[in-house]
């Protein structure tokens, strides 16, 4: 399966989800009489306290713990943590995290990589020889590309060190208190909610049909599948779903810190696991494994400050893409106007084509980060856009320096600290494996790696891969405008763009924006190896007029209906004038934006 289609979360997924729509018949949704006509509903307005999950339970534990004195980082915690256990076909201390902080005391972002590396022990050769190994075992055409489940795919977890680091710089609650609420939940049960159940189904059965390719399945069928007299099933939409391993695995990390995880009992139980089933990860990778603070990158887009993370995050493809669009009349040509939409996709094409090419982890390569985000490459690389035809031959420019399926969450508190975080397993739940007794599912995050020397993003041990989930915040005169995320994989950085172009150009408030119909182009290079596939495909939501899919058709674009992959986008936007946060929360997924 080609990037795109792991990107978002499994496509066989969304694509349930897509045909699974209701019908009543010749009744809709009814109307509303303020603010836009199809938004789905008003932001949430509160002075003290927010927070804009994908669940609404992790919503309510985060203003749980601001109410007992928590900081926003606490509440993010709690939030990821209750996340993980509810809605496990995303996310989970299995997996990978990033954040970035405003902190009010000293008025600055910081910014974490919590991403985990590659086995030591294997070198690119031995990653190859067990991809080719592992296709013929079960029974598969053998692929240039690493599978999307069982081992060979497995980093190691970044995502409890992170919350360690951002605890020890910016947490108030003991994180015995923070982990508490997700804890207890794990202990007695929830009920899953109706997009979570649809995915968790699937999921399983994805794993089902790829066993082959996993080398152990019963630790995942026992945590996630409810007993029954047919060998166990899914949790329906309702159903309560309890994990007590996760719950015994959180309390042993509430209590012994991160090295519980990392050097403690967790490691050796996750040693002995991968040596039972013939992986590659040892002790030696989760001891020493170490997050960063990275200072986060920023241009400035019509007085906004706009600010992601560097890779080998995704994150410079949305601040280049700015810097490209930052001289077309946006407001002018119209929303969603053809002239706008094309614009947007040619910088999308080109920001890609460099994304595929240059982003890897910086510590084994030099990624020109200053040049692909510069004035001076911006000019060079709009000068190949068209607004009356698409570009058939874009590919990557040469940058050179002058003199010169994921969750998103934010909280924000009292004091003003504002958190914008992204955690995720990658491909839906992950790998398909699950350590004896953990109740967690690890990432598939390796099956990004590229296998051709050549590239900037191939494998090698010890290695972070090109990672899709990235976070962002954006400043206004020197203070805090909005924290806000938009998970989906390559589908991220061309939705940041569009909800910020939403809010800065078309004067949307941040739940307009988020409800606002989405593309998403396919077709690009990919950091995985594979070749661009010329102009590619565009998928629309329906909210687009169709004389204006027709024209973009006309410019060389092909253009088909959207399968559900647009992303899920929460936002918290502070009003500077009367000391006001605005919550939004994504219409398309289970969540929720609540304030105090």
């Amino acid at each position: 399966m080609r990037f795109k289609g792991g990107i978002a979360g499994a496509v066989i997924i969304m694509a349930m989800g897509f045909l699974a729509q209701q019908s009543y018949g010749q009744v809709s949704r009814g109307d509303r009489y303020a603010g836009a006509t199809w938004a789905t509903r008003s932001p949430v307005l509160a002075q003290h306290g927010m927070a804009a999950t994908e669940q609404p339970l992790a919503s309510e534990i985060a203003i749980s713990i601001l109410k007992k004195g928590g900081s926003a980082v606490d509440a993010a915690i709690a939030a990821n943590a209750a996340i993980g256990l509810m809605q496990p076909v995303l996310n989970g201390i299995g997996g990978d995290l990033f954040a970035i902080v405003y902190d009010p005391k000293t008025g600055k972002l910081y910014g974490y990589n919590g991403s985990g590396r590659a086995a030591a022990g294997r070198d690119l050769a031995r990653m190859k020889a067990e991809v080719k190994a592992a296709y013929e075992k079960a029974g598969m055409p053998v692929k240039d590309h690493i599978p999307p489940v069982g081992s060979l795919p497995v980093t190691v977890p970044g995502t409890v060190d992170a919350w360690f680091a951002l605890h020890q710089k910016f947490g108030r609650l003991p994180m015995s208190e923070v982990l508490q609420p997700a804890i207890d939940y794990a202990n007695n049960g929830f009920p899953v909610t109706e997009l979570i159940a649809l995915y968790w189904k699937g999921n399983m059965a994805a794993f089902e049909k790829n066993k082959g390719l996993i080398e152990e399945l019963d630790n995942a069928r026992h945590t996630y599948l409810i007993p029954d007299d047919h060998g166990g099933h899914t949790p329906a939409q309702g159903e309560i779903f309890k994990n007590p391993d996760l719950a015994h695995t959180l309390s042993i990390i509430a209590k012994g810190g991160r090295d519980a995880f990392y050097k403690g009992q967790i490691a050796h139980t996750m040693d002995a696991y991968f040596k039972r089933i013939g992986g590659d990860l040892r002790y030696a990778d989760f001891a020493n494994h170490h997050g960063e603070w990275v200072t986060p990158l920023s241009v400035n887009y019509r007085g906004y400050d706009v600010y992601e993370l560097p890779p080998n995050g995704q994150g410079g493809a949305v601040l280049e893409m700015l810097q490209i669009l930052k001289h077309y009349d946006l407001k002018k040509m119209g929303t969603g106007s053809a002239d706008t939409l094309t614009a947007m996709l040619e910088a999308k094409r080109l920001a890609y084509e460099d994304l595929a090419k240059f982003y890897a982890d910086p510590t084994f390569v030099k990624v020109p980060m200053k040049a692909l985000i510069s004035d001076r490459y911006a000019d060079a690389r709009r000068k190949l856009i068209h607004l009356d035809h698409a570009n058939p031959a874009i590919g990557p420019g040469e940058p050179k320096l002058h003199d010169g399926d994921t969750i998103y969450l934010t909280t924000a508190d009292k004091d003003g600290m504002m958190v914008s975080l992204i955690q995720s397993n990658y491909r839906g739940m992950g790998s398909g494996l699950v350590a004896d007794g953990l109740g967690f599912m690890f990432q598939d995050r390796g099956e990004l790696y590229s296998l051709n020397p050549k590239d900037a993003n191939v494998y090698a041990p010890g290695k972070r891969p090109f990672q899709t989930i990235i976070p962002a915040f954006v400043m206004k005169d020197g203070k805090p405008f909005l924290s806000f995320g938009l998970m989906g994989g390559d589908m991220q950085p061309q939705g940041h763009v569009q909800v910020l172009t939403d809010i800065i150009d078309f004067g949307m408030n941040v739940q307009e924006a988020g409800d606002a119909a989405r593309w998403r182009h396919f077709g690009n290079a990919e950091p995985t190896g594979e070749p661009s596939q010329g102009i590619g495909t565009v998928e629309m939501e329906s909210g687009f007029a169709p004389e204006v899919k027709k024209e973009l058709e006309k410019r060389g674009y092909k253009i088909v209906p959207g399968t559900g992959g647009f992303g899920g986008y929460q936002a918290i936007m502070w009003d500077a004038k009367n000391h006001v946060y605005w919550g939004a929360s994504e219409m398309r997924k289970d969540g929720q934006a609540i304030g105090y």
